[in-house]
């Protein structure tokens, strides 16, 4: 599982890094500490899932790229090499213009819409076949630019806003690891 994001206090509390929020949200749910893997240029932990009725215990890897955005995709390509893990089994948390705030989606495969760091994805594993959790965080208004949108500030009430969306988008990763898509899909697509 792979939050995006950009690294450093300059991005921390901005609509683009609500991947991280999220990944941090599963990470401290479940105790877990993030350790460089400066090789692979990414902060890493794993998390055991508990077993639920009729699924076993599951072993996640999440993991947040310390590369810029629209470098996302070496760091998410090097993690997975090194963990044998196939594009299909991955899960990308990320910002969604294309949906409003206080809205989710979670899909399978699919182009990049524009969005740098799933771009990046795309290129360093060679397909679009993977997972994603898509938080809404609206258009910017009025002739505002995209990128100064997602990279602006946000204003306290608005973070704690994305705090809930980063948390709800947790929630879908664990539901979409145990449930599966469809499942997944059918309680979280709003």
């Amino acid at each position: 599982m792979v939050g995006l994001g950009n690294p450093g206090p300059t991005y921390a509390f901005t609509r683009h890094n609500v991947g991280f929020w999220a990944v941090d949200d599963l990470a401290d749910r479940h105790g877990a500490r993030f350790s460089s893997a400066s090789r692979h240029r990414a902060e890493v932990t794993t998390v055991t899932l508990a077993p639920a009725p009729g699924v076993d215990a599951i072993k996640l890897i999440l993991m947040r790229p310390t590369t810029y955005m629209n470098e996302s995709g070496r760091a998410v390509q090097a993690v997975a090499a090194f963990h044998k893990i196939a594009p299909a089994q991955i899960i990308a948390i990320h910002d969604e213009l294309d949906l409003d705030a206080g809205r989710l989606r979670v899909k399978f495969g699919g182009g990049d819409n524009g969005h740098n760091g799933l771009k990046s994805m795309r290129a360093h594993l060679g397909t679009g076949d993977f997972s994603r959790v898509r938080v809404g965080v609206g258009r910017p208004p009025g002739r505002q630019a995209a990128a100064d949108w997602v990279l602006a500030k946000l204003r306290p009430s608005d973070a704690d806003a994305m705090r809930v969306d980063a948390a709800i988008a947790a929630d879908a990763v664990e539901s979409l690891v145990r449930q599966g898509l469809e499942a997944t899909q059918n309680r979280y697509n709003s």
